[in-house]
């Protein structure tokens, strides 16, 4: 987690709204896999995507299907006109959607969140049942391959409560 910590921590102390999803998440949740970026469902409210801009501009983002160095302005706007990318920071690698796939908006992100910690960072990440939509939708062969072992997690906590 220590890998993904720097950028988590950024987005709080930004005041960014966001959820973590993906295999971040799914690591949290108790998921053996190893994950390169970290993926986050954003709030895409004016007030947020200038929040999220301004921290990504600090950490030097750029899209990661691009050459380095190539211009690039983020800003709000860019936000609200691509709500997906990928990126490249300063701080690692990090996507950003402002929905997604099998669970919907980012108010239907934030309902089926839990808030979690590491340190003394307190942040939300999909819940187990959601983030099992979400990579059924998503029905990528990395996705497809970590369902078994996400819906084993899914039973264990079933059954223990």
């Amino acid at each position: 987690m220590t890998l993904f910590q720097s950028q988590i921590d950024a987005l709080v102390r930004a005041d960014v709204r966001f959820v973590v999803i993906g295999g971040v998440a799914a690591g949290l949740h108790g998921m053996g896999r190893a994950t390169f970026d970290l993926d986050i469902c954003y709030d895409p409210a004016p007030d947020n995507r200038e929040r999220l801009a301004a921290i990504l501009s600090e950490g030097d983002a750029y899209l990661r299907s691009v050459e380095a160095g190539l211009p690039f302005v983020l800003d709000a706007r860019q936000l609200e006109i691509s709500p997906v990318m990928t990126l490249t920071t300063s701080l690692g690698d990090l996507d950003i959607l402002d929905h997604v796939e099998g669970v919907g908006d980012f108010a239907a992100v934030l309902a089926n969140s839990v808030e979690t910690f590491v340190g003394d960072t307190r942040f939300r990440i999909l819940d187990l049942p959601a983030l099992i939509k979400a990579k059924r939708a998503a029905n990528r062969q990395k996705d497809r391959d970590q369902l078994p072992e996400l819906e084993a997690l899914l039973e264990i906590r079933r059954f223990y409560g």
